[in-house]
C-alpha cells in the first residue's frame, strides 16, 4: 500500500512538484515519481510504499547489505571497496573522538561488517538492524546481539559518543521521529555521521533517471547539502564537516551504466571515466561528490 506525503518533512510547506519519473527497474519495474519541495528543494519519493509494504522491495538476493554471500560483479565490486574503506572508517569516528574509543552506535548496520571493525579497534558497539537475516548475520559476526530498530527508544539518553548511519537515513519513513531519538541518545558533544548520496552530484545529471543511487522506492529522500543542513538544524545539530565518498562515483557509474543498457556489458574502462569526472567535476564545483559523509556535533551544553 502506498502513502501520500502531503507536506514536506523538513519545512511543512506543501507546494510539492514531480521533478523525475524513475523506474524500480531492480525489483518490481514499476515507476515512481521523486516530487521536489518547492519551499526548501527537498526532494523525495512521493507518493511510496508504506513501512508495512515496503519489505517486499528488498526481496532480491543481490542486496548486498542484507546479503554478505550475494553473488555477480558488483557485488564482489561492492566487497572489494567495504574491505577497503571499514579501516578509514574507524580511523574517522576515533579522530573525531579525540583520539580515542568510546561508543558507538551503528542504526541500520545490515550484516555487522563496520561494527565488527570497531569493536575489534576496541569501541564499545551496539548495532540496530531491522531486516531479521542482516541482524542474525551482523549478530555472528560481531560476537553479540543485535538489536531490532524499535529498541532505539530504550537505550540509555545521552550515552553514546558517535551515531552512524552509512546510507541509512534515506530509507527511514519516520525521519524526524528517528533523527529525535538518535540526538537523544547521543551524548552532549558527540558526533552523529551521515552517510548519503547526492543528487546534485555529476554522475546524477548525467545518468538521470537511471541513476541508481535514486533506488526508487527503498530510497525515500534524496537529500542534498543544503537540505541535509537544513534538516539536521531542525534537530539542533551542526554540521562541522561535510567529507567526500569518493570510491561511491565509480560503484554508483558501473550500477548506473547497467541500467542504462542493460543488455550490453559494463565495460571497466567506462566506469572509471564517469567515476574520474564525477570526482574531478565535485572538486571544482563546490564539493558536489556522488555521496557525502556529513558530519554532526549535538550542542555540548
Amino acid at each position: 500500500m502506498n502513502e501520500l506525503l502531503e507536506s514536506c518533512p523538513i519545512c511543512g510547506g506543501t507546494d510539492l512538484p514531480a521533478k523525475l519519473q524513475v523506474q524500480d527497474k531492480s525489483v518490481s519495474q514499476e515507476t515512481f515519481t521523486i516530487a521536489q519541495c518547492a519551499g526548501c528543494g527537498l526532494q523525495f519519493t512521493n507518493p511510496r510504499p508504506d513501512a508495512a509494504h515496503i519489505g517486499r522491495y528488498y526481496e532480491s538476493a543481490a542486496y548486498v547489505s542484507h546479503n554478505s554471500a550475494a553473488q555477480g560483479l558488483v557485488n564482489r565490486v561492492y566487497r572489494m571497496a567495504r574491505f577497503f574503506t571499514m579501516r578509514h572508517k574507524v580511523a574517522l569516528i576515533t579522530k573525531l573522538n579525540g583520539g580515542r574509543t568510546g561508543r558507538l552506535l551503528d542504526y541500520g548496520c545490515g550484516t555487522g561488517h563496520f561494527l565488527a571493525r570497531a569493536k575489534s579497534a576496541g569501541w564499545q558497539v551496539t548495532g540496530l538492524e531491522p531486516n531479521p537475516g542482516a541482524r542474525q548475520d551482523a549478530a555472528a559476526r560481531v560476537g553479540q546481539p543485535i538489536l531490532e530498530v524499535s529498541a532505539l527508544t530504550a537505550l540509555p539518553p545521552a550515552s553514546f559518543d558517535i551515531v552512524t548511519l552509512w546510507h541509512v537515513l534515506e530509507h527511514v519513513h519516520t525521519l524526524n521521529e528517528t533523527l529525535t531519538q538518535l540526538v537523544a541518545a547521543l551524548r552532549p558533544g558527540g558526533r552523529l555521521l551521515i552517510a548519503v548520496p547526492n543528487p546534485d552530484s555529476l554522475d546524477a545529471q548525467y545518468y538521470r533517471d537511471n541513476w541508481a543511487a535514486y533506488d526508487v522506492p527503498r530510497h525515500l529522500y534524496h537529500f542534498v547539502p543544503d537540505t541535509m543542513r537544513r534538516l539536521l538544524a531542525r534537530h539542533g545539530l551542526r554540521i562541522t564537516h561535510t567529507l567526500p565518498l569518493m570510491l561511491d562515483a565509480y560503484y554508483v557509474s558501473m550500477l548506473s551504466e547497467q541500467l542504462r543498457t542493460p543488455a550490453q556489458p559494463v565495460g571497466p574502462l567506462v566506469v572509471l571515466r564517469a567515476g574520474l569526472r564525477s570526482n574531478q567535476y565535485a572538486a571544482q564545483n563546490g564539493g558536489q561528490y556522488s555521496s557525502l559523509l556529513y558530519v554532526a556535533e549535538r550542542a555540548a551544553g
